[in-house]
């Protein structure tokens, strides 16, 4: 965890985006969200994709290991908010997004209990392989029956550059979510013309996988 926090810390936070990420976008219907719902961000960092959402008239719960990244997230965003604390979270909040900072493994169903979807852009693949599997054990442990899943991943040769982001198949997403899960395959293709940080390492491939799951 001192990993993440030291990432914020020295401000080497590649993974950011000033644009919503186009799949959240693209595919974002398979949620099938009413306005009002709410919709569970994990790993949120200061991610722009919260803004898309809430101002597509949905609410936000986000959760972030790093406060400094919490904080960014409403100062750069000249958003208002208010801090409490809860136990093992500091929670700043403001009329439609939430944002827990503390660790993901501590929140319980307690606090997602209004939320109808997850949007997981990079939470999942920020994770070594030991901790993905608690990972998904742990969110649908706090979810609601019913509740969807937005995940996107990248798959690539791991022997060749180390993550994070880390290599995450479509064989495992399937192991991690199947036991509880309806999952289904949206898209997946080659991207490496975009990713000149991969062809530096001489990757051949990186494939962009975007999967829609149903907790049953």
């Amino acid at each position: 965890m001192t990993y993440w926090i030291q990432r914020w810390k020295d401000n080497k936070i590649g993974w950011h985006r000033d644009d919503p990420n186009s799949k959240l976008i693209e595919f974002m219907s398979c949620l099938q969200l009413n306005t009002g719902d709410s919709v569970f961000v994990p790993l949120c960092g200061k991610s722009k994709d919260m803004i898309y959402l809430a101002q597509k008239g949905y609410k936000v719960i986000g959760v972030e290991l790093s406060a400094l990244a919490t904080e960014q997230f409403f100062t750069d965003n000249k958003i208002a908010y208010q801090v409490s604390q809860e136990k093992s979270f500091k929670i700043y909040a403001s009329d439609n997004i939430t944002i827990y900072s503390g660790d993901f493994f501590e929140l319980t169903r307690h606090h997602l209990v209004t939320v109808e979807a997850v949007y997981d852009r990079a939470a999942l693949i920020a994770l070594p392989a030991e901790s993905r599997v608690k990972y998904a054990q742990h969110l649908y442990s706090i979810i609601v029956k019913g509740c969807r899943i937005l995940l996107l991943t990248l798959n690539y040769p791991q022997s060749k550059i180390s993550g994070p982001p880390y290599a995450v198949n479509k064989d495992e997403v399937v192991s991690l979510y199947n036991d509880g899960f309806e999952c289904q395959l949206l898209q997946c293709f080659n991207d490496i013309k975009n990713e000149p940080k991969f062809q530096h390492e001489n990757v051949d491939f990186i494939e962009k996988a975007t999967y829609c799951l149903r907790k049953y």
